[in-house]
């Protein structure tokens, strides 16, 4: 039983999981050490009357689903084209202005949401794909390619709702953005597991996850095996669309306006981060996509760690900066080898001693 136990945790240890896994393990010892309730869960009814789960770990969980998604869709661009798409958040931002202007035009009901968050999947998928072009069919760099749409995305967001910052108000928003009668656990960690399972279902029962990475890993290989990179490369793009969509929208149900300036901002640094926590390759290939959507969850711990800790918010980014690049790091491929190099000199001297005690 122990051997079993032994041998489980040397292959976590040496899998793509391990750094967020035990960066994970290392913030729920910090919290529980410095504030034994800190993941306490408690049960109690809010402004609406309904019974609903709270605490800091419902808040995590819940705080994180938009970045959870995200990260999702930069984990899939990462994988096939070997950079990262820095637009994400204006992109969401544009979605979230096309969702709130269908509303605003008609009586907000179950049919009129839908319609809402279809248009504005189309009309997201389409600036989305804008890049995919840039990126797919003229070879230029995704950061570089997606800059065009970071700097205009946002004023283009602010002019579909005719240069202001509108409201929506609705129960049904509410619903969405935060708690469905009689149900306890918030709407958007309904919306996030729902997707997961989707998405995983979407890539493991289909060869679409086996030829994005054939992309990434080598392109040129890819296209020999008869898989056509361009296409590919599009329909990660599209898979983004339909990401940046949910988190726009389900953003806008959070707060119950948009606002192009404050919408997810600075969502795409926190979203590649997740990527590179989760254990996953910043230049393409293979890709874990519970990996980066850990990562999300890890960096959303964080910051609730650091605001219970009093920590104002104006220095909030940099104590993040300062933990995130510590574990980029640990996890780095230079690291590891470090690592390896320490544990094969251990183990040869260890090996060496046996042999001269034996004799």
């Amino acid at each position: 039983m122990i051997n079993k136990i032994k041998d489980s945790l040397k292959k976590l240890l040496q899998s793509q999981l391990a750094i967020p896994i035990i960066a994970l393990t290392v913030l729920v010892l910090f919290n529980l050490i410095r504030d034994p309730a800190f993941f306490s869960i408690a049960i109690k009814k809010n402004n609406f009357g309904n019974t609903v789960l709270s605490g800091n770990l419902i808040s995590i969980l819940n705080g994180a689903s938009e970045l959870a998604i995200l990260a999702v869709g930069m984990t899939l661009i990462t994988s096939a084209t070997k950079g990262q798409d820095i637009s994400i958040g204006a992109a969401a931002a544009i979605a979230g202005s096309v969702f709130v202007k269908i509303l605003r035009a008609n009586t907000i009901n179950v049919p009129v949401i839908l319609a809402a968050i279809i248009f504005a999947c189309f009309v997201a998928t389409l600036f989305c794909l804008f890049n995919g072009l840039l990126i797919a069919k003229f070879n230029i760099q995704p950061m570089i390619a997606s800059l065009i749409l970071y700097t205009a995305g946002r004023p283009i967001a602010y002019w579909i709702n005719g240069g202001a910052t509108p409201n929506v108000e609705s129960p049904l928003l509410k619903y969405i953005g935060g708690f469905i009668p009689h149900i306890a656990v918030p709407t958007p960690i309904l919306i996030v597991i729902t997707f997961i399972i989707l998405i995983n279902l979407l890539l493991k029962k289909t060869t679409l996850g086996l030829y994005i990475q054939a992309v990434g890993i080598n392109e040129r290989a890819a296209k020999l095996n008869g898989i056509n990179p361009v296409f590919m490369k599009m329909i990660v793009f599209v898979i983004l669309g339909i990401c940046v969509t949910l988190a726009g929208s389900m953003n806008v149900c959070r707060i119950g306006l948009i606002n192009h300036e404050t919408i997810l901002l600075d969502i795409e640094m926190d979203a590649i981060l997740a990527v590179a926590i989760g254990g996953n390759s910043l230049g393409g290939g293979k890709f874990k996509l519970s990996g980066s959507i850990l990562g999300a969850y890890i960096i959303q711990a964080l910051t609730t760690t650091l605001y219970a800790m009093k920590v104002p918010s104006t220095s909030v980014r940099a104590y993040k900066a300062v933990v995130i690049i510590t574990i980029v790091i640990l996890g780095s491929p230079v690291v590891k080898s470090w690592f390896k190099q320490i544990k094969n000199k251990l183990s040869q001297n260890a090996n060496s001693a046996v042999k001269a005690e034996a004799k």
